[in-house]
Parts: structure tokens; C-alpha cells; sequence
């Protein structure tokens, strides 16, 4: 049978249950006639209304077990074997426009910068279909790029949730084409500003280490050296402050995986501060910063404040500054997104109580 052919269904019926709705977990056990059979292939004969890459991407994420564990897209299976599926949400064609303020930092005719808010999810997934950024980038403009499908309009690339900062946007394929060549081709330059918790023993580094899924947490990235199916991930960084138990870094990724930033500062012991995926704890409030507790207090701004409330609620990670050619001049543009208000509060509260 061919590498990617769909195998023939066969005749005899292997489902012990087989799910219908997203959430909904499908058994089945495997047939002698079907051994040999891949992961991914087996799946698309069963649930022919999911396309092959969100099958395969439900296996990477652990939403797949054979016998009780977690397989890989071109694994071969075995007569006997169960294949566990939980059904996935499926993409909806298209984003709904939705009414949503935006700070638009360049524009002009082909494309736009954006300065995305934290708390704001890219574009509809599993439980975010709304209040997303590009229903907000539907109800602003007219026409967006469709290269990478309806459900994602005008998207090159993308941050994470809870990660602030530029964002660039396409508005006809053929800008998105160029653009997502010089992302290819590493000629887009991005820059980061973290506040982390820890001091770095160096000014500067490189960390140059693959990563890979979480064998056991699906939601998480790891270093996986010894992981096949692991990507290239290099990022540069750069000590700007120090501080007694935080500092703050400049961060230059090289390529671009998911959470690459976040995993890198994490395995060398620098976690981004309130990133509870790879730090632990997701805020912190500004007694935790000045080592006091429950006390009222006069905090910097002069202003009474309770040292018992968070200053900060998410991952300080910024994405602050975007330098790329434009795909119809030519000419280099550099774009920055000013600090939020909400990690500058942390750093000036670090400042205060922990210089």
C-alpha cells in the first residue's frame, strides 16, 4: 500500500464505540487485517470529517492513546491493539467579526502591525471562539489574506495567548507570500522583553537545543534531545537588568517553534516570571515583590496600595520590537510596541523593592 494512500475499510467491524461530537471518545481495536496500518491513516478512515493535519497534530498533543499510551502519526499498528481517540473541536470555516478595539501600530495598503493585548488568543481554537484576534482583524478590514485558510485570515505568524507585543498582519496572499518567505529564510528579526525570575549567570547566551512535546503533558514543550520528531530551536540572549531574585532579558529567537522562549529560559533557570506552565505560578502580587505580606503600603506611585494584590497576572513575555522589509518596496521597517502597563508595574515594583 502507498506511503499516504487510505487504506480500503475492512470488511469486518472493529469499533467497540466510535465518537461523533468533539469531546466524545472513540474505541476501537485493531483488526489482523489492518496491521501495519499507520496511526494518522487509521484514524482518517474512521473519522473521514477530520483533515490529515489535525489528526496528526490530536496525536502529537496526547489526544490519541494505543494501548493506554501516546503514539506518533507514523507509528504502525498491531492486530489487537486499542486506539483511543478523543474527539477534537473542528475548525469552523471562518472567523465571526467581532467589535474589538485594536492598537494598530504601521499600516498601510498591503499590510498592518498590530499590538496584541495579552489575555487575547490569535485566532479561534478549542474553547476561544470568540474575542479572538482575527475577529477582531474581520471586523476592521475588508480583505485579508487567505493562505493559511479561512479560519485564520491575515495571519503570518503568532504569539501565544498571554504573551503581549507585535503582531504582523497580511492583507492579500501575495504580501502574506513574501512575508512568510522572509520568515522562512530568517530575514525577519524579532525581539523580546521578559522579566524572569532568577539572575542569569551570563550578560549574554545562546541557547541551542531542540524541542519537542511533553511526553506527559500535553499543553507543554520540552527540551528533547533525543526526540526524532523534534525541531531546531536557537535563541540569543541578552541580560539587560539584574535585580535580587528577577532580572530582565532581552530575547532574540532564531527560529521559531512553539513556546521557544519560555522553554529556553526555563531550562537554563531563568523561568519568564508568572508563566505557570514552565515557572509554576501564574501571578504575583506586590508583597511576594517586596518580601512583605498583607500590609497596606505606599507603593511607587504614591498611591495607597494593599502589597497583597497581584501585580502581575500572567507571563511577562513582550513581544516588543518587529524589523522586516516590506514586500513591496523594499524598504526596512522597524516596529516597536511600547511595554504594557501590567509588566511595567511588576518591573517598577522589582525596581523599587529589589534593586
Amino acid at each position: 500500500m502507498p506511503e499516504d494512500a487510505l487504506p480500503t475499510p475492512p470488511p469486518s467491524e472493529p469499533v467497540t464505540v466510535c465518537g461523533t461530537a468533539p469531546g466524545d471518545v472513540g474505541v476501537h481495536t485493531v483488526q489482523p487485517e489492518e496491521a501495519g496500518w499507520r496511526l494518522d491513516l487509521y484514524l482518517a478512515r474512521w473519522y473521514p470529517q477530520y483533515s490529515r493535519v489535525l489528526l496528526r497534530n490530536a496525536i502529537q498533543s496526547g489526544g490519541v492513546a494505543v494501548d493506554g499510551k501516546g503514539g506518533k502519526p507514523a507509528y504502525r499498528l498491531k492486530p489487537g491493539q486499542t486506539v483511543t481517540f478523543t474527539l477534537p473541536e473542528l475548525p469552523r470555516s471562518s472567523p465571526i467579526p467581532e467589535e474589538i478595539p485594536l492598537e494598530i501600530l504601521y499600516e498601510d495598503d498591503v499590510l498592518a502591525v498590530v499590538n496584541k493585548p495579552a489575555d487575547m488568543v490569535v485566532h479561534p481554537s478549542r474553547g476561544h471562539w470568540s474575542g479572538t484576534l482575527v475577529s477582531a482583524l474581520a471586523y476592521k478590514y475588508d480583505e485579508l489574506s487567505t493562505v493559511r485558510g479561512p479560519e485564520r485570515p491575515g495571519i503570518v505568524h503568532r504569539l501565544d495567548r498571554d504573551t503581549s507585543g507585535v503582531i504582523l498582519i497580511a492583507k492579500n496572499n501575495v504580501s502574506h507570500a513574501r512575508l512568510a518567505d522572509l520568515f522562512q529564510t530568517k530575514r525577519i528579526h524579532k525581539e523580546y522583553f521578559a522579566i524572569v525570575s532568577g539572575v542569569p549567570p551570563f550578560d549574554s547566551d545562546v541557547v541551542d537545543l531542540p524541542i519537542g512535546h511533553h511526553p506527559k503533558n500535553r499543553e507543554k514543550m520540552t527540551i528533547a534531545r533525543s526526540d526524532p520528531e523534534a525541531k531546531p530551536a536557537v535563541t540569543r540572549f541578552e541580560v539587560l537588568e539584574r535585580f535580587r531574585g528577577f532580572s530582565t532579558v532581552r530575547a532574540l529567537p532564531q527560529t521559531g517553534r512553539t513556546h521557544q522562549i519560555r522553554v529556553h529560559l526555563a531550562h537554563v533557570g531563568t523561568p519568564v516570571l508568572c508563566d505557570k506552565l514552565y515557572g509554576g505560578f501564574s501571578s504575583i502580587t506586590l508583597g511576594e515583590i517586596a518580601g512583605k505580606r498583607g500590609a497596606p503600603a505606599v507603593p511607587h506611585g504614591g498611591e495607597e496600595g494593599d502589597f497583597g494584590a497581584p501585580v502581575l497576572s500572567r507571563q511577562a513575555l513582550h513581544a516588543r520590537r518587529l524589523t522586516f522589509t516590506h514586500p513591496d518596496t523594499g524598504k526596512e521597517i522597524t516596529v516597536e510596541a511600547p511595554i504594557p502597563e501590567d509588566m511595567q508595574a511588576a518591573l517598577d515594583a522589582i525596581r523599587k523593592y529589589r534593586s
